[in-house]
């Protein structure tokens, strides 16, 4: 399902109903049966998400993304950037940057975006091993909280649809601002908190001003676009 189309129903969800209904196990059970298919293994996983993910491991973090989140009707989808996130970031690179890393980078949709764009060097990393994400993209398995790069490595660091999933958010934020040399972009969902969401998302962002927070770096912009931050902060 296309990213426009569940940010709308996440919105009619999350702003519609009224909070004690909205979270109810119950309510939103129908919801998590459509969304990951009838599977009552990765049901009972996903909705004890929020309360296990604190104390997994990484071994056990890896996991259940490789087997869980494959089960879930957004694997099938290409990315989870909407069409007017990618058109607003490929505006807004910076025209000098020659070496780009996408932390996070998925299936690698953005980077092939990226590479018909403008003559970069670039390079993704996530979770999963041995990911193929598109010719002459360089990958890495690595974990956003311990990055394998030299300090400032990339002129531009992207990281989309992300930290939001990550517990440790100050450690992957730190470690984003320090291998990138020029300019980081982070796209992260305006979302309010609920404890049942079709996600693994463990961090919540409805205010801009927590986001420009926690990021912390003073030369910024942020701004939603079609219900995700978009936040493109300048470090030189």
């Amino acid at each position: 399902m296309h990213r426009n189309i569940t940010n709308i129903i996440r919105a009619i969800i999350d702003e519609w109903i009224p909070p004690k209904i909205r979270d109810s196990k119950w309510f939103m059970y129908p919801f998590f049966w459509y969304w990951y298919r009838s599977d009552r293994e990765a049901i009972r996983a996903y909705m004890s998400f929020k309360d296990r993910v604190w104390s997994m491991s990484s071994e056990e973090y890896v996991y259940f993304y490789t087997t869980f989140r494959q089960k879930s009707r957004a694997a099938a989808r290409e990315t989870d950037l909407s069409d007017a996130c990618v058109e607003f970031m490929l505006k807004a690179i910076d025209s000098t940057a020659q070496t780009v890393l996408d932390v996070g980078c998925g299936k690698g949709y953005w980077l092939r975006r990226l590479r018909a764009h403008g003559n970069y060097h670039l390079y993704g990393c996530d979770v999963v091993p041995h990911l193929d994400i598109g010719e002459g993209i360089v990958y890495y398995q690595a974990h956003i909280e311990a990055l394998p790069f030299a300090d400032k490595a990339f002129d531009v660091v992207t990281c989309h649809h992300t930290i939001e999933h990550i517990p440790r958010l100050d450690a992957a934020l730190s470690e984003l601002k320090r291998v990138c040399k020029k300019q980081l972009m982070i796209v992260t969902p305006c979302q309010r908190y609920y404890r049942y969401t079709l996600d693994e998302h463990v961090h919540f962002f409805p205010l801009k001003s927590e986001l420009v927070y926690r990021i912390g770096i003073e030369r910024h912009m942020c701004t939603n676009i079609l219900g995700d931050w978009v936040y493109i902060g300048l470090l030189e």
